[in-house]
């Protein structure tokens, strides 16, 4: 492996959700990740993902036997950072909380990735993406004018107020306990991420350009030059068309330059549904594909809505090598230290035995804990 992680050990207490995805984007730059999984098959709800899974050597360990514990603690002992899911005090129960852990490696970075934190009245509850982005907000301005805010995959919470945010407390803390020789805990919340997204809606809602009603903003579809229309042979465009210069590239791909009542006014809110019903109309009129080349290479920052399967082959991506192998190529891109995502290979128990030999335990010791099924082979 190579990248800017490089030599930066992980070890992941296994999880779901933003937890593994943290954990991909640190072995995609270089870090070397370690999943600790619970033993057995996986939990329908966190099933086996070889994408997200990719990178990582697996290792089943029992947390809740003194062996298992102590095979975890002896990992921690030589990472650099541990990445957890769990409840608050979950881990601490187990003994492996970060006063734990922290004890036998005081230059450890501890993350902690929970939905509501460590800390408040909702963080015993359980919770998913949907509930964490609902209670901020951020899913109460997704969705059209009229209808029901709609969930934006799991997206906004699991991945970018959760797992992305993790991931950078975590690279923050290893900085600062390389210059000062001491770790961390680094407490990382969806809904802290996911507030922290929404700082462009309260900049302009204090600046009285964000209403409270749904599809009705600059950027949330109400605008009829930044919102998704429909073709006639059912796919759909991107308009992104903000800018004056845009915009009028945008009319005349259409066909409907020179149509002052399109351009005057064009930013007062009361001017927006009969410019949208006209754009409606034009875009209505022919296939996505004849947008496409209509629009190809123009300054109208119109293009076409592709689904996942669609958008691996899309020449500008793959020009750009954004997916490889049917899945997307590390992120962001560095000219000294490459990233490259290392594929998933299931673990084989010789490979538990190479790992746990890394970190100094015996064959002996090793035999003893694999017959005791306090460490094994993870199973998918």
């Amino acid at each position: 492996m190579s990248g800017p992680l490089h030599g930066v050990r992980v070890v992941e207490l296994g999880g779901q959700g933003p937890v593994p995805f943290c954990a991909m984007t640190l072995a995609d730059l270089g870090a070397e990740v370690v999943t600790l999984r619970r033993p057995g098959p996986a939990a329908p709800t966190n099933p086996h993902n070889p994408v997200i899974d990719r990178g990582r050597r697996f290792l089943a360990v029992d947390l809740k036997s003194p062996d298992g514990v102590a095979v975890a603690k002896r990992l921690a002992g030589r990472a650099d950072a541990v990445l957890e899911g769990f409840r608050p005090g979950v881990l601490e129960r187990l003994g492996l909380g970060p006063a734990d852990c922290l004890a036998v490696n005081p230059r450890l970075v501890y993350g902690r990735m929970t939905g509501w934190g460590q800390d408040g009245p909702l963080a015993q509850t359980a919770g998913h993406d949907i509930n964490y982005i609902a209670l901020t907000g951020a899913l109460h301005g997704i969705g059209t004018a009229g209808g029901p805010p709609v969930p934006p995959i799991n997206l906004v919470g699991d991945y970018a107020g959760g797992a992305l945010y993790l991931a950078l407390g975590v690279t923050s803390a290893l900085l600062s306990a390389r210059a000062t020789g001491r770790g961390q805990v680094v407490d990382a919340a969806i809904v802290d991420g996911v507030a922290a997204l929404m700082s462009i809606v309260y900049g302009l809602t204090a600046a009285g350009r964000w209403t409270g009603e749904r599809g009705a903003n600059l950027l949330d579809g109400g605008a009829p030059f930044y919102r998704v229309y429909r073709c006639a042979d059912g796919g759909h465009v991107a308009v992104g068309a903000l800018e004056e210069p845009f915009y009028l590239d945008l009319l005349d791909g259409l066909g409907l330059a020179g149509r002052a009542d399109l351009v005057d006014g064009r930013l007062e809110r009361s001017r927006w549904p009969a410019i949208a019903e006209a754009l409606s109309a034009a875009f209505g009129e022919h296939p996505r594909a004849h947008w496409e080349a209509v629009f190809g290479g123009r300054d109208a920052c119109v293009t076409p809505v592709l689904s996942a399967q669609e958008a691996t082959r899309h020449e500008h991506l793959a020009a750009r090598g954004t997916y490889v192998d049917g899945h997307a190529a590390p992120a962001p891109r560095f000219s000294g230290t490459p990233a490259t995502s290392a594929p998933h290979a299931e673990p084989a128990r010789s490979d538990v035995r190479a790992l746990l030999a890394e970190h100094d335990l015996s064959p002996t010791e090793i035999d003893r804990l694999l017959a005791s099924g306090a460490v094994g082979p993870a199973s998918w």
